[in-house]
């Protein structure tokens, strides 16, 4: 089953971009996009 392995690793490699993304915008990262939110 080397297709399983592959999207487990597709999916595991996006997770992990998006919770990077998320830690670089929490921790103050401020990018151009246009939504202001402050917790």
């Amino acid at each position: 089953m080397w297709y399983f392995a592959w999207i487990l690793g597709v999916t595991l490699a996006s997770v992990v971009t998006v919770l990077i993304a998320m830690r670089l915008e929490v921790n103050g990262y401020e990018g151009e996009a246009e939504h202001e939110r402050s917790d």
